[in-house]
C-alpha cells in the first residue's frame, strides 16, 4: 500500500483534483449547449426564490438546501409549485428518497382544488422495497401514477439518485427514469380516458384537464431531495 501511495504522482492527485471540482460545480448549472438551447434552472443550489408553497407565496422552512440539493427535511413542509407555469415543456431533474419514502413530481398544477394533485398527473418517486404503496405496479418510482407502470429496470434504490425527463408538447407527454422510457401517451386520447377511468382518479373532476400549469414536488412526509431541476419551453 506505501508503494502504491509512494508512486501516486502529483500529476494525478491534480487531475483527480480537478476532475472532483468540476463534478461539483456541474450540478445545478447550465451548459453553454443548454443555454443555447433555452433551457432555465429552476434551482440553482443556494436559492428557492422559484418555487412557492401550493397556495402559498413563501417556501417552509422545512424546505431547506443540503448540499446543493433542494431537500425536504421533515414532514410538514407542505407540497410546492414552480412560480411559472408551463404548457409545452421539456423537464429535467434528479431526485432521491429516504428508505420508506414516497414523493411525487406533479405537472399541470393549478390551485384550484384542495391538493396539488386534485388536477395534476403524477410521476411517481418511492423506495419500490420498503415503502406500502409498492403493491401496485403503477405505484413504483417513475410511474405516471396509477396509470401507467414504469419498466423495473428503470429503477433504483432508495439513497440513489435517479435522473428524470418529463416531456409534453401538444399533449403528448413522454417520461424517462434513469435513460429508461417509462411513459407515451396523448393526454386526452382514448387510451388516456380509459387509464383515468378505470384509476382512482374515475370521479376527480378536471383531472388532468389542464392546459398549462405548474410544476409540483410533494411532501408525502418522508425526507426527499431534488437537483439539477432545469425546464425549457418547447
Amino acid at each position: 500500500m506505501r508503494k502504491t501511495l509512494l508512486g501516486f504522482g502529483f500529476g494525478t492527485v491534480l487531475t483527480l483534483a480537478c476532475q472532483t471540482s468540476l463534478a461539483a460545480t456541474t450540478d445545478n448549472a447550465l451548459s453553454s449547449e443548454e443555454k443555447s438551447q433555452g433551457w432555465e434552472l429552476l434551482f440553482d443550489g443556494h436559492s428557492l426564490d422559484k418555487w412557492r408553497n401550493y397556495k402559498g407565496q413563501t417556501v417552509s422552512p422545512k424546505w431547506v438546501i443540503d448540499d446543493g440539493a433542494m431537500h425536504l427535511s421533515t414532514k410538514g413542509g407542505g407540497d410546492v409549485i414552480s412560480r411559472d407555469t408551463y404548457d409545452n415543456f421539456d423537464l429535467k431533474l434528479e431526485w432521491k428518497v429516504s428508505k420508506a419514502g414516497n414523493s411525487g413530481i406533479f405537472i399541470l398544477a393549478d390551485e384550484k382544488g384542495g391538493a396539488v394533485y386534485s388536477h395534476a398527473p403524477e410521476i411517481q418517486i418511492l423506495d419500490n422495497e420498503r415503502h406500502s404503496d409498492n403493491k401496485i405496479d403503477s405505484h413504483l418510482s417513475g410511474s405516471l401514477y396509477d396509470m401507467v407502470a414504469s419498466p423495473a429496470r428503470s429503477h433504483k434504490p432508495a439513497g440513489e439518485w435517479n435522473q428524470v425527463r418529463i416531456q409534453l408538447l401538444d399533449k403528448h407527454l413522454q417520461v424517462w427514469q434513469n435513460g429508461i422510457q417509462t411513459t407515451s401517451i396523448v393526454i386526452g386520447s382514448t387510451t388516456w380516458n380509459k387509464l383515468v377511468d378505470a384509476s382512482k382518479f374515475a370521479t376527480w373532476k378536471g383531472f388532468g384537464e389542464n392546459h398549462s400549469g405548474y410544476i409540483g414536488l410533494q411532501d408525502h412526509g418522508d425526507p426527499v431531495w431534488f437537483r439539477n431541476i432545469k425546464i425549457r419551453s418547447l
